[in-house]
Formats: structure tokens, C-alpha cells, sequence
């Protein structure tokens, strides 16, 4: 049987527990008799000044440790695991998952679906509360775990409930009014898929987020990501052109009857949709406090509008002669064009722009952030690519040095036989370039 509590990993020296005597190896069982089964419990009750805290020696032996600090002061404990304990896995099966459209022979972590309300609170993973235990709504409410970050993807019932194959996923609007009744503050996304969830489907979901502002803190329009290993799987399709311009067409109306009800634009489609669409990326005032550019909304403004200022310090020649290459993925080929149109007016400079189909998963998959180094490999192979390769961070995992099939960048740089070098940035990527 699993034990109670959080298992202490370390103990900061000269703080409160290390005074005590607490540990590595023992055990926070509860804190003010109330049992601790997490990070968030344990953060949440050490908040008061005056706390007891049960702890059990690896012996059995049970600590009562009473304790006066100030509101904010911590005891100075860590936990193992980061004290989250086992992560709650998704249960829906829902037509448009993209981790069921992923290649066999990958790591392991990437067919790990979390669907954990905690990594929602900490880390801004998106949740779908369908698997929400007795309890959990209450508890979100009592700890004021705000905000949260909730896939909705429709609010009509029936259609939500076929979409994500779970019998619990009709109740997301009662789950919503829940929450915005009690103060916590959410941020929503809806993966749109052609002709199941767009059209009068998203002016509904649209309408019905809208009417729980402010708690609903913003809407996060993607369009579904398809890959080439679909097997099997419910039929979709990505959006054409025409119809991706329908999708902003629509958010450039609700975004303007928003921004005059509310004071923000409150709904965002996706940088994709722009780039199908061939449009241009709405200016900075359009992204409101830019709240969702980890799903892909506003990246591409905010890297324009740092462009503009990296390229008026470009100088006008270098004393060498150079030559380097730029990868990045289809739709990354259209950010970056200007870009490199700019570095290629400097004297001696000469840059070579690779758009990389992604062959590892597709070509649908048109993003820069799940290419390959297998894809940059077999694009960049024996191509004149000058002496240095500049590729985006985005496409690595693992402290900035592993692509999505495990191959490192020092792999990459030895099989191609040149250095290859992770820009972060406009800035980045011009200091690269001319050799700054």
C-alpha cells in the first residue's frame, strides 16, 4: 500500500525544518490535522502563520511539529517527484488527439496524456475536467487554484460528448458556471475541426464563453492537427484557405464587439490561421495581454514587431565574406522570409532560407516546433548550407539540445558536418547570422 504524504527529498539548510530536525526520508502526512496528498496542499495550508505539521520518520516514529513563522516564509522542504505524485492521465478519446497520431518507436513521454487540474494551476496545461473526482470542483474553489487553463473545444452537450468520447464531457458549461461563480478565472482554447465544430457550432461556443466574462479570461481559436499516421481514426481534414479566412473573419467581429463590451479582444485564432490564410498577423494592440502564445497565439507578431527593432542594428557590411542557412518548418518559411530578406541586403552576407517538410509525421504537420533532426537530416544532406546552420529553440526539448525523435544537436551538427547553432530570438537569430 502506497504511504501517506510527501516523501521529503531535501532540506534547506539554516531553514525552519532544517532547525527542527526535519529530514530527508520522512514524511508531511498532514499540516493543521488536515492530510497532504500534493505540492498544492501542502502550499496551501503552510500559508498560515501559526501550523502543525505531522511528520513520520522513516522508523514509524511520529513527529508533532508546532510552528510560528511569518505569512509568506516557506519551511524549506523539497519533494520527491516535485510532490505531485502520480499524474492524473486523460480519459477521453477524443476524435482530433494528437497523441493517438503519433508514429510508433518514439520516447516514451510523448503518448503520456495528462489531463491534471493541478499541472493546469502550475503549468498551464490544458484540461478537460472530464475526469474530475468527487470533490475536485470544491476543492479547486477552497484552494483558489486560479487560474485554469480548459480545453472546451464546444459547448453544445451532445456534440462535445462525440467529439471527446467521454459521457462525463457534456457537463462543461455547469463545470464553467461553477467556476466563474466562485472567482476562478479560466482560459479557455477550442481545437477547431472542418465541419464538426466551426461555423454556427463556434458562434455558440463563442457566445456562451463570452457570457462568462471576466471569469472566462480569454479563447484561444487552433485549427486540428493532423499527422500522416491517422489510421483507423475518425475522418477530418485540415482548413483551406477560404475557410480559415471564415474563422477571422469571425474573430475580427467578436473581437470589436468584445473590445466595446469588455475593454479586451478576449478571443484569439491561432498564428496558423493567418499563415493559411495568407493574411497579416494583426497588430500588438489586437493580443490584448498576449495570454495564450504557448498555443501558438501572437508568436509571430511578437517576433515581427522584435525583428523591426533587431534589423535597425544590422550593419550594412561584413569585413568577410559569409554564407549560413536558416531551417524552419513550411508555415515558419513565412515569418521568417523577411527576415532573411533583411540579413541578405547586408554586404558579404549571404543566407539561405530551408523551409523542411516534416516527414516524421507528415506533411500536414507544417510547424517548425515538431520537426525532426531525421527531417532536418534527410532535407539538409549534401545541400550547400555555408558554414553555420541557424535553427529555432522551438524545436528542441530537454534543456534546449533534444529534437522530438531524440536526436541531439551535436548528432546533427556531426552528421551534416557543420556547427549548428538554436536561435531564441530575432535577436538571436541576427547575432547568429552575421557572426556577432
Amino acid at each position: 500500500m502506497a504511504e501517506n504524504g510527501l516523501a521529503v527529498s531535501a532540506v534547506a539548510p539554516g531553514g525552519i525544518a532544517a532547525e527542527l530536525g526535519v529530514a530527508p526520508g520522512d514524511r508531511v502526512t498532514e499540516i493543521n490535522g488536515r492530510p497532504v496528498n500534493d505540492i498544492i496542499d501542502y502550499r496551501f495550508l503552510t500559508g498560515d502563520e501559526e501550523i502543525t505539521v505531522t511528520l513520520v520518520k522513516p522508523g514509524g516514529e511520529e513527529w508533532l511539529l508546532e510552528i510560528e513563522k511569518d505569512f509568506d516564509e516557506g519551511l524549506g522542504l523539497e519533494f520527491a517527484g516535485g510532490g505531485l505524485g502520480a499524474t492524473r492521465r486523460c480519459q477521453n478519446r477524443c476524435l482530433f488527439c494528437f497523441v493517438d497520431q503519433m508514429p510508433p518507436g518514439l520516447r516514451d513521454t510523448l503518448y503520456v496524456k495528462d489531463d491534471d487540474f493541478r499541472l493546469s494551476f502550475l503549468q498551464g496545461n490544458f484540461i478537460t475536467l472530464t475526469n474530475l473526482r468527487s470533490g475536485e470542483l470544491e476543492r479547486i474553489v477552497r484552494q483558489r487554484l486560479s487560474p485554469l487553463y480548459i480545453s472546451v473545444h464546444t459547448t453544445n452537450p451532445a456534440l462535445r460528448e462525440k467529439m471527446m468520447r467521454h459521457p462525463a464531457a457534456g457537463k462543461i458549461m455547469a463545470q464553467l458556471r461553477f467556476l466563474a461563480e466562485n472567482g476562478i478565472a479560466v482560459h479557455t482554447q477550442v481545437v477547431l475541426c472542418p465541419g464538426l465544430n466551426d461555423g454556427a457550432e463556434l458562434d455558440r461556443t463563442f457566445a456562451g464563453l463570452r457570457a462568462l466574462w471576466p471569469a472566462v479570461r480569454s479563447i484561444a481559436l487552433v485549427p486540428v492537427g493532423l499527422t500522416g499516421h491517422r489510421r483507423g481514426l475518425f475522418a477530418l481534414r485540415t482548413f483551406t484557405p477560404p475557410e480559415a479566412a471564415a474563422v477571422l473573419n469571425r474573430v475580427r467581429r467578436w473581437q470589436e464587439d468584445c473590445l466595446a463590451r469588455c475593454g479586451d479582444p478576449l478571443v484569439y485564432a491561432s498564428d496558423e490561421f493567418y499563415l493559411t490564410a495568407g493574411e497579416p498577423v494583426p497588430p500588438v494592440e489586437s493580443y490584448g495581454e498576449f495570454p495564450q502564445t504557448e498555443n501558438g497565439v501572437g508568436l509571430t507578431r511578437l517576433f515581427l514587431d522584435e525583428w523591426a527593432q533587431a534589423a535597425k542594428e544590422l550593419p550594412a557590411a561584413l569585413p568577410d565574406e559569409r554564407v549560413v542557412s536558416v531551417a524552419t518548418g513550411m508555415l515558419g518559411e513565412k515569418v521568417l522570409a523577411p527576415a532573411v530578406a533583411d540579413l541578405n541586403r547586408i554586404s558579404g552576407l549571404q543566407v539561405r532560407l530551408h523551409a523542411v517538410p516534416n516527414r516524421l509525421l507528415g506533411p500536414t504537420v507544417t510547424v517548425a516546433g515538431l520537426l525532426s533532426g531525421g527531417d532536418l537530416l534527410k532535407e539538409l544532406s549534401g545541400r550547400p548550407t555555408g558554414r553555420l546552420l541557424i535553427i529555432p529553440d522551438v524545436m528542441l526539448r530537454h534543456d534546449g539540445r533534444v529534437f522530438l525523435d531524440d536526436l541531439t544537436v551535436d548528432d546533427l551538427s556531426r552528421r551534416l558536418g557543420l556547427p549548428v547553432a538554436v536561435a531564441g530570438g530575432p535577436r538571436e537569430l541576427a547575432g547568429l547570422a552575421v557572426g556577432g
